[in-house]
């Protein structure tokens, strides 16, 4: 969901497990030579959903092991979640609605909140999106209690009990 903080963590547990951090959206602007709300007003949802899982489909056939971000909408097509359930270990960060209000209230950088009355969207997209995160990820956090270090913590120790390495480094 939209300022789960997935860009914040995703950073520090890559810096944790020593492995490359990609943020995709990042990516993707860096592809479109604007920003994704600029592309969203102009080409609208579909064509940036598009480009999205064209991106999403190169950095998951990467080589080397990287700590991926994505966008919260990631999980809206079938093959964007066939592609990070055979490519990665997902990690659900969750949050309720009114938790993440909170955290974007002043925020207008997020195409899909600039509605007049973003509680109401952010439920909207949490009935829509919950049950697909739930499909797609390996492991489910609760990211809005408790510090960042327990949310890396918890991270940790649900990533070890698929297999993957302990960090190479903490912080």
């Amino acid at each position: 969901m939209p300022a789960i903080g997935k860009t914040t963590i995703g950073r520090k547990l890559a810096r944790c497990y020593g492995y490359a951090f990609v943020d995709l959206d990042h990516v993707i602007e860096e592809r479109i030579g604007c920003s994704i709300r600029e592309y969203f007003e102009c080409m609208g949802e579909p064509a940036f959903r598009d480009i999205e899982a064209t991106v999403l489909a190169q950095q998951v056939a990467r080589a080397e092991p990287l700590v991926l971000s994505t966008g919260g909408g990631i999980v809206l097509r079938p093959e964007n979640r066939a592609q990070l359930r055979c490519h990665c270990h997902v990690v659900y960060l969750h949050a309720l609605p009114e938790a993440l209000l909170r955290r974007v209230r002043h925020d207008r950088t997020r195409p899909l909140l600039q509605v007049h009355d973003p509680l109401r969207r952010l439920q909207e997209l949490y009935v829509t999106r919950h049950p697909l995160y739930l499909e797609t990820a390996d492991v489910q956090v609760q990211a809005d209690v408790g510090s960042m270090r327990q949310t890396l913590q918890t991270i940790e120790r649900q990533l070890a009990s698929l297999g993957v390495p302990p960090p190479v480094a903490s912080g």
